[in-house]
């Protein structure tokens, strides 16, 4: 990992310039995913950068959540570290950003769903799979 690593949070205005990132993982056009990234801030959701040098390498998605089964914690959505920048610890980086997040927040725990291929890097981070399975019902 580059000693210039700076993990923060995003503002509004640099949301367009996460996209590139984001649009590695997930199908989404530009327009799209600014109006989501919008429409979730209005409910606490957050945009998470990792900069290294000045430029914009990685992203994670933040929202805070309290359940009556789980109490307070955050939950990690689409983090993605640039093709071109992996193997460097800037998802590292941006995980011990969530953690401290939480902590800093009083919540017990970060949450996250994980592709099968990112299970062994969030297992590194000390995260482990939870027993209750997700569940839904699409509507329509």
């Amino acid at each position: 990992m580059a000693d210039s690593l700076v993990v923060r949070r995003l503002g509004t205005r640099e949301i367009a310039a996460a996209y590139p990132i984001v649009a590695q993982l997930r199908t989404l056009d530009a327009a799209a995913f600014e109006q989501a990234v919008l429409r979730q801030m209005s409910a606490g959701y957050e945009l998470i950068g990792a900069f290294e040098s000045g430029k914009l390498v990685g992203v994670m998605g933040l929202r805070p959540v309290h359940t009556l089964a789980r109490g307070a914690f955050l939950h990690v959505d689409d983090l993605v570290v640039d093709a071109a920048c992996r193997g460097r610890g800037i998802g590292r980086a941006l995980m011990a950003h969530a953690r401290e997040e939480a902590l800093a927040r009083g919540m017990g725990a970060v949450f996250l769903d994980a592709r099968d291929t990112a299970v062994p890097f969030y297992q590194q981070l000390g995260f482990e799979l939870h027993q209750a399975p997700s569940m839904r019902c699409r509507l329509g």
